[in-house]
């Protein structure tokens, strides 16, 4: 150990003190250019630009520096680097990689400690706190933050040693690590359930994930076989290793063996015997559901080589798994059109008998309120009867993840202000979803703060189906343009989450992703959707009861 004066040594008179004895070495060094000859590790908490190249050459093999002098470090990254190809190394800088924080450890700490009304923090606290970090840095990096960071790759190694500090998960590692500590070292006042606690903390990091974590929780109870035709997308399998350790379903990854184990390994995603992996072009199954894609198409224009061409394609693989059973729920399209997903789906599967088109609602999420939108995704100008079907699909599917709809169809008028053509489109619409007899709340034709502002309903629209129910929470738009401009615009300029398209209507679980969406925590929530849509046919929704509790604004 060294300080301003040098090394600390027992013969040293200089600047001592009975706390600097403690570590006062008796060896015949003197300098830091001599501590650092052959040595191992070098910590500093000093003034910048205080090692040299010559000095890191002298370290041992593959030495770890942690330069954490403030604003400028010991060494810059780049010195070191230049120095050895075999140096650890962190600063304190975030434009360098391992950024050592102090945002990684107190704020966390001191959640864990307060959650359980510690009496203390004693050490067996801060090292659960340091090995939560150092277990979690080789977790796989959730998109959220290589895109933070704008960078296209981070795992253990070299040059990620620590979380980042805009990391979500570092809040519920460390707090719960920490929370456990001090019940297990008799310093807590209160005793928790860690699972929930979890829970609890997560529910901290966004709306979203407090709505997310119900519906999870829901498809854990009777977990169902997703099959994913990316199969080999990193954005897919980070999402699996979630889906698996959640233990929410059992995903089947379509591709080829070899490169979606080479991509785990890079990945450090010990999966392998919580997933299935099958490659269609080698699946025994391939002519049977050739035969059977030809004998569902052959009237429709196809030839029998043509199917066996067509089922070698992916997507078409996947959804023939689902219409066989061989899959209760189908995820895709990270990386494809919309269009390419749900052509093989609406070719295979078809639509529920009662359909006759299917549509997309999106769940917008706010601070402190729940939305639903459609449809932003499918029928680009519905008529009349379409937005009632539309409508319909929507308070079924809200209804199945628990939430009583408030419908409003909306429009440019309200309740008749404007006779135009496209008004009365929209209030023909609400007509029929009335006249359908389903004790449903909806109203229409309305403008979009009529529907959502309370206040005017109540004062200025008393007649309406929604006054005195708080406004709607599922809004109907009068064509996709309107629809999909709205979430788009709630989603980047309102800061709201958008969890979605749940693609409604058809007869079995067909979700369809955001192309270019490359975050995993949409490939699970989507996940959670087909779970819950499996579970519908032999089992209850959501109960709105579990979701009160969970703080769902029901």
């Amino acid at each position: 150990m060294l300080d301003s004066k040098g090394v600390i040594h027992h013969d040293r008179t200089e600047g001592m003190n009975p706390y600097k004895l403690q570590f006062a070495t008796h060896r015949d060094i003197r300098t830091l250019d001599e501590a650092l000859d052959g040595a191992d590790v070098f910590v500093g908490l000093s003034v910048a630009n205080l090692l040299s190249r010559e000095m890191v050459r002298r370290m041992a093999e593959r030495p770890i520096i942690f330069a954490m002098a403030n604003p400028d470090p010991e060494m810059t990254y780049d010195e070191a680097r230049a120095a050895r190809d075999d140096v650890i190394m962190a600063t304190g800088r975030s434009d360098y990689p391992n950024q050592v924080n102090n945002v990684l450890g107190f704020p966390f700490i001191f959640r864990g400690a307060l959650d359980v009304r510690a009496r203390q923090i004693n050490m067996e606290m801060k090292v659960a706190a340091a090995t939560a970090l150092a277990e979690l840095a080789k977790e796989p990096v959730p998109y959220s933050v290589i895109k933070a960071y704008r960078t296209e790759h981070l795992v253990f190694g070299t040059e990620y040693l620590i979380p980042k500090p805009f990391d979500p998960r570092v809040l519920i590692w460390e707090a719960s690590a920490v929370a456990k500590a001090a019940m297990e070292t008799g310093v807590a006042q209160v005793s928790m359930d860690l699972d929930e606690y979890r829970e609890k903390l997560e529910s901290r990091l966004g709306m979203s994930r407090h709505v997310m974590r119900v519906f999870i929780n829901k498809a854990k109870k009777a977990p169902k076989r997703i099959v994913y035709p990316e199969g080999e997308h990193e954005t897919i399998l980070k999402a699996a290793e979630v889906i698996v350790d959640e233990c929410m379903a059992h995903p089947v990854l379509l591709g080829r063996p070899e490169v979606i184990e080479e991509k785990l390994a890079e990945l450090k995603l010990d999966i392998l015997k919580g997933i299935e992996i099958i490659h269609p072009k080698s699946s025994p199954r391939l002519e049977g559901y050739a035969e059977t894609l030809f004998n569902l198409r052959r009237r429709k224009g196809l030839v029998r080589q043509e199917a066996y061409q067509l089922i070698r394609n992916y997507n078409y693989f996947a959804t023939m798994m689902l219409h066989q059973g061989h899959a209760d729920g189908l995820v895709a399209g990270v990386t494809q059109q919309y269009a390419d997903v749900i052509r093989p789906a609406l070719q295979i599967i078809g639509v529920r008998p009662e359909v006759h088109k299917v549509a997309g609602l999106y769940m917008i999420v706010m601070k402190d309120q729940v939305y639903f939108f459609a449809d932003a995704t499918v029928n680009i100008d519905p008529t009349a009867e379409d937005l009632a079907e539309i409508a319909l699909l929507c308070a079924a599917e809200v209804r199945r993840l628990g939430v009583e709809p408030r419908i409003a169809m909306l429009s440019f008028s309200n309740f008749g202000s404007s006779r135009h053509p496209l008004a009365e489109k929209v209030r023909r619409a609400a007509d029929m979803v009335k006249g359908r007899g389903l004790n449903l709340l909806v109203d229409g034709e309305m403008q979009a703060d009529t529907a959502v502002v309370p206040r005017i309903l109540d004062e200025v629209y008393p007649f309406s189906e929604l006054a005195g129910h708080g406004g709607a929470n599922v809004l109907i738009f009068p064509n996709l343009a309107a629809g999909n401009v709205a979430y788009k615009l709630m989603q980047r300029l309102g800061k709201a989450e958008a969890v979605g398209p749940i693609l409604m209507g058809m007869r079995k679980p067909v979700h369809v992703l955001q192309v270019g969406d490359f975050d995993e925590i949409d490939v699970v929530y989507m996940t959670a959707i087909a779970v819950l849509d499996s579970q519908t046919e032999d089992g209850a929704p959501v109960p709105a009861a579990r979701l009160q509790e969970a703080g769902f604004p029901v």
